[in-house]
């Protein structure tokens, strides 16, 4: 009636083991690092480059634990500061020769004790949350004047469309900063434009006006209300867009929000890999489409000369120089999706799904300048880069793009990642990057952490006092509980903050109820007369209900809060939602399996240790 077969207790045996092993890293502490990582998503760091850090680092004089590989960056350890402050400027100075331009990131970081055969299993420690250790603040600046200029550039070629679609001949259309200066020879047609424009583009007021060479012209102005309308926009797509790109970084709950006018605050809790931090925000990218300039100018441009007017010189990969027009055909904003994958000839590429206005123009774009060379750049803090630049064969339509040429799968990989992960609608700088201190001081984590301990140490004097044996068993399968949880947490890589602590607490208050429940059913059964095997079994087995009705409830409550909440409340509901699921397994499943392999084998049992039963009186 009260056994639990063999796989049972394997289950059992198995969550122990997980839950000590990936608790673990968490009572080891810290040690002092330097993080190397790439400073562009064309670059990419190899079993190689542990190589050539430990070769610095001997060159140097500097001892470390051990460099490794991890992930897309290379960790060395050191026994203190001063060595880690000295490691740091000798691979600075081996990796960024030129500081103006570091193409690589070396940080400063802490990571932890932890043996290797725990680093090797995934084993890794929770982090604290800003509230108890601190983390990573950056500032950014959102160049709004960028964003505006993007508009302009994008109305430019709007209207190129509109007044070819309605057959209406123009003698050019330039742009002077942020106003679209379109010429005409005669001022029927410019009465004939005017109209069209007026109607069609709202983001801009028109005015008559005449050239130097005495055409009549249109000179189109943003509204003020306009310029505010996209500059707020700018603002929340890049908003958009930083949370996008810091999810990366896993559970630990961002604070990303905007402050003044053209400025952006993220602070990150919990985050002490500011290399990480720091790749992931500062490599957000943006897409352009521009055609390449084949005037003979610009082929003199290449040879060292000066590059024309309305062109811009960008690089390819290879170094090799390209000219390109400054009018931009198509942004990221009409990028619907981005994968990796292969081009025809089986060699890494990008294949990119664009929007309905997209594909409308670049199927026109292509149709027209069939034979030419169409340049997709990609910018990554500021800088543009040309991914590729081929000639165009023939219409594409459809909206489907291909990227490829001389990328390898890991760079076709992280290509797509950026570009899906949002397009910045303005470019963006970090302007001040910080450490920030706990803003709470480290009394509230000895706080917090006496006050679990005192706590649980009350529960389990309780519960050994008034439930005698079963007490006990409540009080290790609590301890079960918070073994889990931690695991569970640390596992996830959460990071832990006051209200965590909190959840934790409640917990632990919810999971002895849990064992309550039981014992009073198995008291209950026994006042009732029914035999000690019979009264634990019906215990268990009544309580079950109860007890899965109530945290099912409760967990919905935890949903919510998940759902709804941000900041410091989801971080306690994410604790409070693990830790329902893991006091069901301790308090019933496991408990049990306690009380089986205590009292099962026993056929004749008089009795159970479960402190006074009252029984009514006659």
């Amino acid at each position: 009636m009260n056994r639990y077969p063999w796989w049972k207790y394997l289950i059992i045996a198995v969550a122990l083991l997980v839950g000590l092993v990936y608790t673990l890293p968490n009572f080891f502490g810290e040690a002092p690092a330097v993080q190397l990582s790439s400073g562009k998503a064309t670059i990419k760091l190899s079993a190689d480059d542990v190589a050539r850090v430990e070769t610095v680092l001997k060159e140097a004089g500097v001892t470390s634990d051990f460099v490794e590989l991890d992930g897309t960056s290379v960790r060395a350890r050191f026994k203190d500061t001063d060595t880690q402050i000295k490691a740091r400027d000798a691979i600075a100075r081996a990796y960024n020769p030129d500081a103006s331009d570091p193409r690589y990131i070396v940080a400063l970081n802490l990571v932890s004790r932890s043996p290797h055969w725990l680093r090797s299993m995934g084993a890794h420690p929770m982090f604290l949350g800003l509230d108890l250790r601190g983390g990573v603040h950056f500032l950014m600046q959102v160049d709004m004047k960028a964003a505006l200029t993007q508009k302009a550039e994008s109305i430019s070629g709007d209207i190129r469309t509109l007044l070819r679609d309605k057959d209406i001949r123009h003698s050019g259309i330039r742009r002077d900063g942020n106003d679209v200066t379109v010429r005409f020879r005669d001022a029927a047609t410019r009465d004939a434009a005017r109209g069209l424009l007026s109607d069609s583009i709202l983001d801009m007021s028109w005015a008559d006006g005449t050239d130097a060479s005495g055409d009549v012209t249109l000179v189109g102005k943003l509204k003020p209300t306009s310029e505010r309308a996209i500059q707020d926009q700018a603002l929340k797509q890049n908003i958009t867009t930083l949370h996008n790109r810091i999810n990366e970084l896993g559970v630990a709950e961002p604070v990303i929000q905007q402050q003044g006018a053209d400025r952006i605050v993220v602070q990150l809790p919990g985050v002490q890999d500011t290399a990480k931090a720091k790749d992931i925000i500062g490599r957000t990218a943006t897409l352009e489409v521009r055609m390449v300039d084949e005037s003979t100018e610009a082929q003199a441009a290449l040879a060292g000369g000066m590059v024309p007017f309305g062109s811009e010189r960008y690089l390819e990969r290879s170094g090799v120089p390209v000219i390109v027009k400054r009018q931009v055909v198509l942004t990221g904003d009409n990028l619907n999706d981005a994968q990796s994958g292969f081009d025809e000839n089986h060699e890494p590429a990008v294949h990119l799904t664009l929007d309905s206005r997209g594909a409308r123009i670049f199927r026109d774009v292509t149709r027209e300048n069939v034979g030419k060379r169409m340049a997709i750049i990609l910018f990554e803090k500021g800088k543009g880069e040309v991914v590729t630049a081929p000639v165009i064969r023939g219409e594409i339509s459809g909206g489907r793009v291909q990227i490829s040429g001389r990328m390898s799968p890991e760079e076709s990989a992280d290509t797509a990642l950026l570009l899906r992960a949002g397009s910045l609608a303005a470019p963006m700088e970090i302007i001040e990057e910080r450490t920030v201190g706990p803003s709470l001081g480290a009394e509230n984590i000895a706080q917090g952490f006496n006050s679990l301990v005192y706590g649980f140490a009350a529960i389990a004097i309780f519960m050994m006092i008034y439930y005698m044996l079963f007490g006990v068993f409540s009080t290790i399968a609590l301890s079960v509980n918070l073994l889990l949880l931690v695991a569970v947490l640390s596992m996830l890589q959460a990071t832990l903050t006051l209200p965590g602590i909190a959840a934790i607490a409640l917990t632990l208050g919810m999971a002895i109820d849990s064992n309550v429940l039981i014992n009073e059913r198995v008291r209950e059964e026994l006042r009732n007369g029914s035999a000690p095997q019979t009264a634990i079994h019906a215990g268990y087995e009544s309580a079950w209900a109860t007890i899965l009705d109530s945290n099912v409830t409760t967990l919905i409550a935890g949903l919510s809060l998940l759902a709804f909440g941000s900041g410091p409340v989801r971080g306690f509901a994410v604790v409070h939602c693990l830790g329902i699921l893991t006091s069901m397994f301790s308090a019933v499943f496991f408990s049990r399996g306690l009380v089986n392999l205590w009292y099962g084998r026993q056929k004749k049992l008089k009795g159970v240790s479960i402190g006074q039963v009252w029984k009514p009186q006659d």
